[in-house]
């Protein structure tokens, strides 16, 4: 049941990802159901209740309580299957390059992948937290737009399967998060070479990781990066409502039961849950990015505001008309974006 109204949407582009979406995801139901063993008809009512929450929250009613864990479950199992299956259908179409090095490794027993070129630098990385809705994604969804930044930057990129919720919510993906970079620092890497990075979720992440390194007293990296973070986990911006229906991605999902899954009952106006509402103070320099027309776009432009008048050297780059986490897409300004990301490095390192 997507929010998304396709009659709003402005660009052409936009509106063929979004027919493509559409059509893509028919062929993916049709694998899914084959994979369980429950029928379409016994999943559409647990769907319908999505519909009935975006209702709801629409009208400014309580959402809490609607989808029980089990359902919850079943929903997770579905949109996983998506996001795995769409990035194992695209690295086909498009082969992860022979000359690319991937290696797993376990970072104080977390799961993790290392993503480099010949000739990067040994002793820089990038510490890469996916995106995903807290509920979903992988660095296998992420792979080829983290080979891709680890080619442009010819610097190492490490990438991190944090745990998901709502089998494990806050702080269990943070905790991950905050082991895999003391990791880095026990393996000898020097904080001032790390830089941490993430997009949506992973935006969160990264910033909720520079707060709990600041408050721990841990040496800080060189710098983050943040595509389309969400940083209010009380979705009181503006443009959560104002923008749900030209967010192609949030918007066509329903990921407002998401945030109840992440939290399982804490309170959204922690500052140790909501970036927004911490003492940002301290923090090492910080990029974002975002598109203006996206539902987190006010989560940027807040925390944007909020760093700012803490003196945090941060930069928010934006774009009209386009979609969450472009950057992850053939549109003309993710190449734009990318050429930004790694001019923002070059100044770090």
């Amino acid at each position: 049941m997507p929010i998304v109204d396709k009659s709003k949407l402005k660009r052409h582009e936009i509106i063929e990802i979004f027919d493509y979406r559409q059509n893509f995801r028919n062929q993916v139901n049709e694998a899914f159901f084959k994979s369980v063993d429950y029928t379409e008809d016994d999943y559409r009512p647990i769907w319908k209740k999505v519909g009935e929450i975006n209702k709801r929250w629409l009208n400014g009613e309580n959402v809490k309580n609607i989808l029980s864990m089990k359902e919850m479950l079943i929903l997770t199992k579905h949109l996983r299957f998506y996001m795995e299956y769409s990035a194992d259908y695209f690295q086909k179409l498009n082969p992860i390059p022979k000359e690319a090095i991937v290696k797993s490794v376990k970072a104080n027993d977390v799961p993790c992948e290392w993503y480099s070129y010949p000739g990067a630098k040994e002793d820089r990385v990038i510490l890469y937290i996916h995106g995903g809705g807290h509920i979903m994604g992988s660095t296998n969804t992420h792979k080829l737009f983290t080979l891709n930044l680890a080619k442009i930057t010819n610097i190492k990129v490490l990438s991190i399967n944090y745990r998901l919720s709502p089998e494990e919510p806050h702080p269990a993906a943070l905790e991950d998060c905050v082991s895999v970079y003391k990791w880095l620092l026990s393996s000898g890497i020097q904080s001032k070479n790390i830089i941490i990075s993430g997009d949506s979720a992973g935006g969160y992440y990264t910033l909720l990781t520079l707060l709990k390194l600041r408050d721990n007293r841990f040496f800080l990296p060189a710098g983050a990066i943040c595509l389309s973070p969400s940083t209010d986990m009380t979705q009181t911006g503006e443009s959560v409502k104002k923008n749900c229906y030209t967010d192609v991605v949030l918007g066509d999902l329903g990921y407002i039961w998401w945030i109840e899954a992440h939290l399982a009952g804490r309170d959204p106006y922690d500052p140790a849950i909501s970036p927004l509402y911490a003492d940002l103070k301290g923090l090492p320099p910080i990029l974002i990015q975002v598109s203006t027309s996206e539902m987190l776009f006010d989560d940027s432009k807040r925390f944007y505001e909020r760093a700012k008048e803490a003196e945090v050297d941060i930069i928010m780059q934006t774009w009209d008309n386009t979609l969450h986490v472009f950057q992850n897409t053939v549109l003309p300004e993710a190449k734009e974006a990318m050429e930004k990301i790694t001019k923002f490095i070059e100044k770090l390192f």
